[in-house]
Parts: structure tokens; C-alpha cells; sequence
């Protein structure tokens, strides 16, 4: 039963999914969650992470990491040359560009950074005081990337922003610059300034006539996966995946065509706004489009296209064995629980006219006394026209007398959803023989 659960999450985890559209050190954090988890072995967690250590300039990193792996080996001497090798090249740039460093700790500088963004005028500001010539901006350049590729993510951002409002948006290094730039914010994790950085790249996106339809197309699923990390830890996050994900075409078509996986963190969205629940039709319509699946997606689909509670039950079970075990929603779990829960009790009191609490309780996963509070706090705060009847066990819709005229308005309008509830029980007496 065990190995089976593993089996179960390690199904559903997109790491190696996402990884491929993310950069190297934006893997880490995912990795570092893995280890966490009890999903893979330690040991081909930390083999994944030394590869990837490989490909960037944090040496001393990928040392302790290779001593964890081989505690009675010494490390390959293929990595102390690269350290010398690292060594050497940070006092190379550290040489060419300490003058700029210098410049750019100067609070004349800082301040004219700060309120003028406008590359022409900073330019000429820093050419006149301090003699700043063209040529030297690739350093600027050079010593940013080099400062991220070793893990400083602080120097990085500053290197790379001081070289991307100064240098024209045909350089050769711009958009690599503006790339590193939100990579560093991610990894500071600074929610506010990366929101900053991922609207600038989107306008760049945009408004680049040089990219081919394909290379548009790739660059904005790189900045969806990206904007991950931002849109789950950021407050307007949510309702950034919605209104960009959902609604701007160019990046619908984006996910449907190259992440389709994309979908369980919309789906996740807007199951946990309470503001956006209309936008479950809108959502409704695409995952009926794609053929990607996961308890997520499976459970808004068994619930608004199917109404099969049955399967919402076990669904959402499984639903919180996947948020669990996902590095962007782990931090949504109890949302995600209360509203699909909010969303089964408004459907189901749509369905029925009287619901037995042990039932409602089954399909909430919930003990019946615990559902038969939870039932009277939603009544409260969704206003809805019931009672709870205490002694016999039900919820009672419709307490008060209403007009003839609204009262066939009210039988008459969820025709449709009472009729599919009926023919997915018979197709399922059907199915059992009963």
C-alpha cells in the first residue's frame, strides 16, 4: 500500500514537466520541496541536483553536494579546475567593471536610478559626471550573469537592471538581461518586484518584431512557468493566473499548445477565488478542449459536466494528495478543500429539495457533525434559503413561502442538472446490475 501511494503522487508531479521550461536555479527550489516530500529517494534527488549543479558556476555548492553523495570519495578534480577557473574569472570582471561597480554605489547615482528609468537621460547624466563610455556596459553585463551564475542573486539583479535600462532594447544581451533580472527577484524571493519584472517582459513580448511567431510562442510559455513562482506568493497572484492564463488569448494558446499542465494551477485558481467562481464556465469550456487530466481538473469536470458527486468525492480525496505534493499550491490546501466543499453544497442544494447530512457529509469527506456545522455557516454566509433539521438529520431547502410565479421559476431552472443527476444514477444502477 505503500509503494502504491508513492506510485499515486509520483504520477501527478510535474517537476521534470515544468523544469523544461525553467531555468537551472529556478529548479533548485522545486528539487529542495521533492526532498521534503518522500515522493523519490534521497539519493536520486541529490544525483538530479548535482547534475544540474554541473551546468552553473556554484562550485563549493556542487562539492558538499558530490561529499553527500560519495562521503568516502574525493570530489573529481575536474571540479577544483573549475573553481580556479571561477576564481580567476570573477577577478577578471571584478577588474573591468570596479569602476562601475563603484559608480553604482554612489547615492547620486542610486538616486538617479531610482526616479529616472528613461535610458537616454541616465545616460547622458553618468556619461557627463563620471565619463561612463558605451563600451563598458557589456561588462556591466558580464559581471551580473556571472554574479547569478555562482548564486549572488542580489549583485545580479542590481548588474543586470543598471544594464537593461541603460542598454537599447535591439542589444545583444537585453532580453537575457531582462530574463535574469525576474529569475533574480524569483529567487529573493521579492513578490512585489517580480510582478514588476514579469509585466515588463510581457509588453517586450509583445512588442518584439524581431522574434518569429515559434520563438513568441516558447517565450511566453517560459514566462507562464515563471510566473508561477510569483502569481501563487503574490496577493493579486490568483487573479493574474485567471485574467492572464484564462482570458488573454496569446497566452491561452500558449499553454494549449505547449503546457497543457498548465491548467491544474488555473483550475486551482479559481476554485479557491470566491470572486471568481463565474469564471468556472469559461474554465469548463478549455478543459472540455484538452486532453489533460488530473484529480484537479477531474474534479471540477465530474461536478459542472458530469454532476457525478460520487466521483467529486473521490476526486477531491485525491486532490489533496496532489496539492500536497506540488512545489506552487502546497500553500493552498485548506482553501482548496473549504470552497470545493462551498462548491459541492451549492450544487447538491440546487439538485435536491431535502439532503440527508450523513450523505453530504460522505461527499464533503467530512464526519457528520463536523458537516452539519459546516452546513450552517454556509447557509449564514451564502444566505441561502434553508434549515437544518437536527432531528431527523437533513438540510431542508426552501424555509419560506415564495410566489407561484417564483416557485416555478425555481423548479424549472435547474431542470437540467436534477435530469443529469437522475441518468448518472441509472447509468450506474446499469452498469452494476442492479
Amino acid at each position: 500500500n505503500e509503494y502504491k501511494s508513492y506510485l499515486r503522487m509520483a504520477q501527478y508531479d510535474l517537476t521534470n514537466t515544468l523544469a523544461e521550461f525553467m531555468d537551472l536555479h529556478l529548479v533548485f527550489p522545486l528539487l529542495e520541496f521533492l526532498s521534503t516530500r518522500n515522493i523519490y529517494k534521497t539519493s536520486s534527488l541529490m544525483f538530479s541536483k548535482y547534475n544540474l549543479l554541473l551546468g552553473t558556476n556554484m562550485v563549493d555548492f556542487t562539492i558538499d553536494v558530490y561529499h553527500q553523495l560519495h562521503p568516502d570519495s574525493e570530489p573529481p578534480e575536474s571540479l577544483g579546475t573549475k573553481r580556479k577557473e571561477v576564481v580567476q574569472q570573477l577577478n577578471t570582471l571584478q577588474e573591468k567593471s570596479g569602476e562601475v561597480i563603484e559608480m553604482f554605489k554612489k547615492s547620486d547615482v542610486i538616486e538617479q536610478m531610482e526616479k529616472n528609468r528613461d535610458g537616454p537621460q541616465l545616460w547622458e547624466y553618468l556619461s557627463n559626471k563620471y565619463h561612463f563610455e558605451r563600451e563598458r556596459l557589456d561588462d556591466v553585463f558580464h559581471y551580473g550573469k556571472f554574479m547569478y551564475d555562482v548564486g549572488n542573486y542580489a549583485i545580479a539583479g542590481t548588474n543586470l537592471d543598471f544594464y537593461r535600462n541603460l542598454a537599447p532594447a535591439d542589444s545583444k544581451y537585453y532580453s537575457s538581461a531582462q530574463w535574469g533580472k525576474l529569475a533574480s527577484e524569483i529567487l529573493q524571493q521579492n513578490w512585489e518586484e517580480g510582478m514588476e519584472e514579469l509585466e515588463r517582459l510581457k509588453d517586450n513580448i509583445s512588442s518584439a518584431v524581431h522574434l518569429s511567431y515559434s520563438e513568441i510562442l516558447v517565450q511566453r510559455a517560459w514566462l507562464i512557468h515563471w510566473g508561477l513562482f510569483v502569481y501563487f506568493n503574490h496577493h493579486q497572484g490568483r487573479d493574474q493566473i485567471i485574467d492572464v492564463f484564462l482570458y488573454q488569448k496569446p497566452y491561452l494558446n500558449a499553454i494549449q499548445t505547449m503546457c497543457p499542465h498548465i491548467l491544474r494551477y488555473i483550475t486551482t485558481a479559481v476554485v479557491i477565488s470566491k470572486r471568481r467562481r463565474t469564471d468556472i464556465k469559461e474554465l469548463i469550456k478549455i478543459l472540455q478542449q484538452e486532453s489533460y487530466k488530473d484529480p484537479i481538473t477531474e474534479f471540477v469536470v465530474s461536478l459542472y459536466v458530469n454532476f457525478d458527486f460520487d466521483e467529486a468525492h473521490i476526486k477531491l480525496k485525491e486532490c489533496k494528495t496532489v496539492i500536497e505534493n506540488d512545489f506552487f499550491i502546497v500553500g493552498c490546501l485548506e482553501e482548496f478543500t473549504e470552497n470545493a466543499r462551498l462548491i459541492i453544497s451549492e450544487i447538491f442544494c440546487r439538485i435536491h429539495q431535502r439532503i440527508e447530512i450523513d450523505m453530504l457529509a460522505e461527499n464533503l469527506n467530512m464526519e457528520p457533525e463536523e458537516a452539519e456545522k459546516w452546513v450552517v455557516n454556509m447557509i449564514r454566509l451564502a444566505h441561502l434559503d434553508a434549515k437544518i433539521d437536527s432531528k431527523n438529520g437533513y438540510v431542508v431547502m426552501g424555509g419560506t413561502q415564495a410566489p407561484v410565479y417564483q416557485k416555478l421559476i425555481d423548479k424549472t431552472k435547474d431542470l437540467h442538472l436534477r435530469a443529469s443527476s437522475v441518468s448518472q444514477k441509472i447509468d450506474k444502477k446499469l452498469t452494476l446490475g442492479i
